[in-house]
């Protein structure tokens, strides 16, 4: 809500500045990529993938681990099985950190022996395949990977709580090579995978898909038999692995039809940790059921959902089972809401992280939204688009230069790719002005694209198709443009004619000259009823009427939050009409550099502008006769300062602050 107090003109109009701002909010309730980053957590550089990785399209991870929450050692093998796409494949690339040891080496069943490193990529020189020929490559290994920060491979941590040993992957976005041998190319989808962990046989291990076979392998080691047959990205395959107990439950979404859905959770074998923790767990029944109601059936019904406790500090969305530090509802909330958009439908490219976490993290806004209620649906955006607004620049879309290994805390950017991800999504829906149309919109994206990958323009395509509508302005300036709108109101009533007078300035302008949009305004009358008209910015200056038989007593901007700006002013004025007044408006204000004065009558008369400090001196002059002009302030020292315009003796002064 973007409220301001009534203020009546006198000689001199005041005006009363809000902004929609919080340092506060809380960015450690979100997935693993949202603490604060720490440059010293980024242990190594990675280098590029090498051009053999393009030879081979994946079908195929079968991952054959011996794995322990006592720490990061991994010994095993992982087999590949891809289709060549090149016209002859004779040299066989895989990525792999040199920090693990390659033992031996197959592919198609014949052992080669010496290879040769570029960076993490490792080559050898196969007997050639041609085009469309399936080929397995397999490979046996060991070794520690490094452990430690957001982006290691795998990582091993104690619970002093209920005394645990953990150990846990992370690979997104490039650390999948850091446990197996891998292709990280996002397009690049397995169609299924098998993840088969031995550990300890007082642990237990956690992964993807069904867990199909327990094996007790009469050593002191158990094996347990994870399978999934739905497409997955690389990024999204893991394994946890701890002294756990398994604490499931079931959902029942209305599409099923009485069927249900498994939510599997692997939490730290204590019954006090399953007290702590199990009205959290329990939690995640109705929202799974709301999400199939809103967007499509769980992607993985036949399958299930589910998590393993780790020692994170948030959460990761490996498909089907999520790796989480926590139960809290936003937590919770968030993580499956990529189940649909990360997992069923994957970023293309890392520049498109968008539709991954935007649209995730607006699945918690969602899910407070029909679960919560109203108030923390609007305690959850405000505190999203004031984190979005903290900052007057960069864009939800990741430019190319900065997607690189060693710039993860960009892709991952809190305020960017999470919050002003989500405060997109909401204002789109609000432009919508139909939720039947805009839960369709998502719908669509998930049916058009499950099981593979898309970007942003992907998703506009969607909207567009469904909506019969343009929107390439929306996405120019909300997803690929920088900022937001600065607006100056004023609201005059004349009788039953309401003028309202928008003057809007962009905290980016230099990359985002405007934004069109829909914004809604509360009218209170004196009565004490209200009502909201809505209005539609098209120019950064524009001019309204709307008619209202009862007298405007207070106005309040964007009262339900659908929008994302600052309110730099808002007046609200006896008459426009009065008497002796040569009417005018200016913005921004507070200004910077420069200052754009508006004339909304088109007298053709000229105007003489004087801006004065409070002592009554005179530090600018300008005479116009044009509708519109703009004063270079810049040179003025930071302060409050007195804007006059005259026109045929009549006049109107002004508060301006520097």
């Amino acid at each position: 809500m973007k409220h301001l107090f009534t203020t009546f003109i006198l000689t001199i109009l005041f005006f009363s500045a809000y902004a929609q701002f919080n340092d506060t909010f809380n960015w450690k309730k979100r997935c693993s990529h949202v603490p604060d980053p720490n440059p010293k957590t980024l242990r190594y550089i990675y280098d590029w993938q090498n051009d053999n990785l393009n030879d081979y399209d994946v079908k195929f991870y079968w991952i054959d681990l011996n794995v322990s929450s006592a720490n990061t050692y991994v010994s095993g093998n992982t087999s590949i099985t891809a289709q060549v796409t090149a016209a002859v494949l004779d040299t066989f690339a895989f990525e792999l950190i040199p920090e693990i040891t390659i033992d031996s080496f197959f592919f198609n069943n014949e052992q080669y022996t010496g290879y040769t490193r570029d960076g993490n990529n490792v080559l050898y020189a196969v007997n050639p395949a041609v085009e469309g020929q399936m080929v397995t490559a397999k490979v046996y290994y060991h070794g520690a990977p490094p452990s430690g920060g957001f982006f290691a491979g795998v990582t091993h941590d104690h619970n002093g709580t209920w005394n645990k040993d953990v150990t846990w992957t992370l690979s997104e976005p490039f650390a999948a090579k850091d446990w197996f041998p891998v292709k990280q190319d996002l397009e690049d989808k397995a169609d299924s995978a098998w993840i088969f962990l031995t550990c300890p046989s007082n642990e237990m291990a956690g992964s993807e898909g069904l867990l199909t076979n327990i094996v007790n392998l009469g050593n002191g080691q158990t094996r347990y038999e994870w399978k999934t047959h739905h497409k997955i990205d690389y990024y999204l395959l893991s394994f946890s692995v701890a002294d756990y107990m398994d604490y499931s439950i079931y959902a029942h979404p209305d599409s099923l039809n009485g069927d249900s859905v498994l939510i599997q959770n692997f939490i730290y074998n204590d019954n006090g940790c399953l007290n702590y923790w199990k009205d959290g767990i329990d939690e995640s029944v109705p929202i799974l059921e709301l999400y199939c109601n809103l967007y499509i059936t769980y992607p993985f019904y036949d399958e299930k959902y589910g998590h393993c406790l780790t020692q994170l500090g948030g959460g990761m969305e490996h498909q089907t089972m999520t790796t989480i530090g926590g139960f809290s509802f936003h937590l919770v909330a968030h993580e499956m809401g990529h189940m649909w958009f990360g997992d069923n439908v994957t970023c293309a490219t890392w520049q498109d992280i968008w539709v991954n976490e935007g649209f995730a993290t607006y699945s918690d806004y969602l899910a407070n939204e029909n679960i919560y209620g109203w108030d923390a649906a609007q305690s959850f955006i405000t505190g999203a688009q004031n984190n979005a607004m903290s900052q007057p620049g960069g864009s939800t879309y990741v430019p190319e230069n900065q997607v690189y290994p060693g710039n993860e805390w960009r892709i991952f950017n809190g305020r960017l790719s999470y919050d002003k991800g989500a405060a997109i999504i909401h204002t789109l829906r609000h432009e919508i002005q139909n939720d039947s149309i805009f839960f369709h919109c998502l719908s669509q994206y998930q049916t058009q694209y499950g099981g593979s990958t898309a970007t942003g323009e992907d998703f506009k395509n969607v909207v567009e198709d469904v909506t019969g509508k343009d929107w390439d302005y929306f996405f120019d300036q909300w997803y690929y443009g920088e900022g937001y709108p600065i607006y100056d109101f004023e609201w005059f009533y004349d009788d039953s004619v309401n003028e309202f007078h928008l003057s809007s300035t962009q905290s980016t302008s230099a990359s985002t000259s405007l934004f069109q949009m829909l914004f809604d305004v509360k009218l209170t009358f004196d009565d004490g009823t209200d009502t909201i008209v809505r209005f539609e910015q098209t120019d950064n200056y524009n001019y309204f009427v709307s008619p209202q038989e009862k007298r405007v007593v207070d106005v309040t901007i964007d009262p339900d939050n659908w929008t994302m700006e600052k309110v730099s002013s808002l007046i609200l004025d006896v008459s426009k009409n009065e008497e002796g007044i040569a009417y005018f408006t200016m913005s921004p204000n507070p200004a910077t550099d420069r200052l754009n004065i508006y004339f909304s009558n088109n007298t053709g008369l000229q105007k003489t502008v004087t801006v004065y400090d409070l002592s009554g001196r005179v530090l600018l002059h300008k005479v116009t006769g044009n509708t519109k002009t703009t004063l270079d302030v810049s040179q003025l020292s930071k302060g409050t300062y007195l804007v006059q315009v005259v026109e045929k003796g009549n006049q109107l002064v002004r508060k301006l602050v520097k």
